[in-house]
């Protein structure tokens, strides 16, 4: 392959990974540079509301990486791809094999696309016995790809620093919250990090640069570091009081992931490889790629300053939370009986507030986070408590804007499922229950500058727990309830002209 072929951008780029935390930044980067962009994605929901979605020069496929025919039709007529998933988020017991089979699905549909290349991002970390299972697994994803026909470019990173990213976050929070912060030995362990911006500056030059085709390369800051530095210098670029870390023996990798997902948004579930790589040095054993596609490489400090700036500024573009799937719709249209399998519990207020749909949607959509939700917060944070002790995200979570939603969004313990501006938000439970919830709001006027806004919770039980949950919660509903919606009120600084007070939504329709 020569240099004319691969700096062609009339044919298109294959994206894999595309709502998660680094597909989410590649794509827009690749269509300002004048590419065509095949995205292939579980849930188009995720992406609708992020500026770049609409773009001419883009293709949203829905399918999966598991679902061979699919992924073959979204890479029909491109040149590259790159292969950025992973099965490790909660819900997915088995990852290795998820991503095993994952792998093999796209080399095969990549030789039967006729791609040119296939630029994979995965983790450093030499083979080793005590090499991480999640970090053996991403090794073995790139030998798969290696095994079909269409030569591979493996980008070998170790923490990626960057607002959102679940490494920073796990950074922040343990930071942040622990004047005092209990590690493993495993802390002093050598680690490379990178920037998200380098990382994207690779990705893209590997498309450019010839010389990197079926090539592997170690990418990561100039020093190497570790992570109890990473914590001191956080603490210093945060303004922070010098943080005490004390190393203890018995911290294994089990209590260090429980202890992270106590303190941190991260769950357990990935908590844990996490903390199982602690053990491993993640150091760059070469460098070509820093003469091959040469650019200013951030150090961990400047990394870091400018995660903490745009975590600060709310302007976190991705992050962590935004991978899996989109829950589904059921809860919110529960006219078909068909999905149901037994009976849905409702619990429907509403308000009618002087004020149009426009001036009360900012009061709806900035709930959770920082802003909280408007009455008995304190209940909120013992419900969130109560989830992170049996393994949920709890309250940790918050949001990645304080203004703005979009499909897939994470907001404490909610997933965002639905946003019709001025309408309708839709959220659905992610915390642990016995059984299936969401949280709706709907805005309808009534009236010259009159909105009367419907908040629904509905819950479908998982057998007698989950009955004895509705039950157990049923007393708290009107005082949290009817607070928020009164609160709701109040922050629009509009008049409450009457409610809260219960309706009956199938006279609504």
């Amino acid at each position: 392959m020569d240099a004319a072929q691969l700096q062609q951008p009339q044919q298109p780029i294959f994206v894999a990974g595309a709502t998660g935390y680094v597909g989410g930044r590649l794509v827009p980067r690749l269509l300002e540079r004048g590419y065509q962009v095949h995205a292939l994605v579980r849930a188009p929901e995720k992406l609708e509301g992020r500026p770049w979605s609409t773009h001419p020069d883009l293709q949203i496929f829905k399918g999966d990486v598991l679902d061979r025919p699919t992924m073959t039709q979204a890479l029909h007529g491109c040149r590259a791809a790159f292969y950025l998933v992973h099965s490790m988020h909660p819900g997915v017991s088995d990852y290795s094999s998820t991503d095993r089979v994952a792998a093999q699905n796209m080399a095969h549909a990549a030789a039967a696309a006729g791609l040119q290349q296939i630029i994979y991002l995965g983790g450093l970390g030499e083979e080793h016995p005590e090499l991480s299972h999640h970090l053996r697994s991403r090794a073995e994803v790139g030998q798969i790809l290696r095994q079909g026909s269409v030569p591979v470019t493996i980008l070998r990173a170790a923490m990626i620093i960057g607002s959102g990213s679940a490494s920073f976050e796990m950074l922040r929070y343990l930071v942040d919250r622990l004047p005092i912060i209990i590690a493993p030995r495993k802390v002093d362990t050598p680690c490379q990090p990178i920037g998200i911006r380098n990382v994207i500056f690779y990705l893209i030059g590997c498309l450019e640069h010839p010389e990197v085709v079926g090539e592997t390369f170690d990418i990561g800051q100039e020093e190497v570091t570790n992570y109890c530095e990473l914590m001191r210098i956080y603490a210093e670029e945060a303004g922070l009081p010098r943080r005490r870390i004390l190393q203890v023996p018995f911290f294994n990798s089990r209590i260090s992931a429980y202890w992270i997902h106590f303190i941190t948004p991260i769950s357990v579930s990935l908590a844990r490889p996490l903390a199982q790589g602690l053990k491993n040095p993640v150091v760059c054993r070469e460098n070509r790629i820093t003469t091959i596609i040469p650019q200013e490489l951030h150090d961990a400090r400047t990394a870091i300053r400018r995660a903490l700036m745009r975590t600060r500024q709310h302007e976190v573009e991705t992050a962590w939370s935004d991978s899996g799937e989109l829950p589904p719709l059921e809860l919110s249209n529960p006219g078909d009986p068909s999905w149901a399998g037994g009976s849905m519990f409702e619990d429907s207020r509403r308000v009618v507030i002087q004020a149009s749909a426009e001036q009360i949607w900012p009061s709806i959509t900035s709930l959770g986070g920082d802003t909280g939700y408007y009455y008995a917060n304190w209940l909120w944070k013992i419900r969130g408590f109560m989830d992170q002790l049996i393994g949920g995200f709890g309250l940790r979570r918050g949001r990645r804007s304080s203004k703005f939603l979009h499909p897939g969004d994470a907001i404490d313990f909610w997933c965002v499922v639905n946003v019709q501006r001025y309408r309708t938000l839709v959220l659905s439970a992610e915390m642990k229950l016995p059984g299936e919830a969401a949280l709706i709001f709907r805005l309808k006027p009534v009236g010259e500058n009159r909105t009367e806004v419907q908040q629904i919770a509905r819950f479908l039980p998982r057998g007698l727990l989950g009955l004895a949950y509705w039950y157990s919660v049923l007393p708290f509903h009107h005082f949290v309830f009817n607070g928020m919606l009164r609160g709701i009120a109040h922050s629009t600084g509009a008049p409450l002209l009457q409610g809260p007070q219960h309706f009956d939504p199938k006279d609504q329709e």
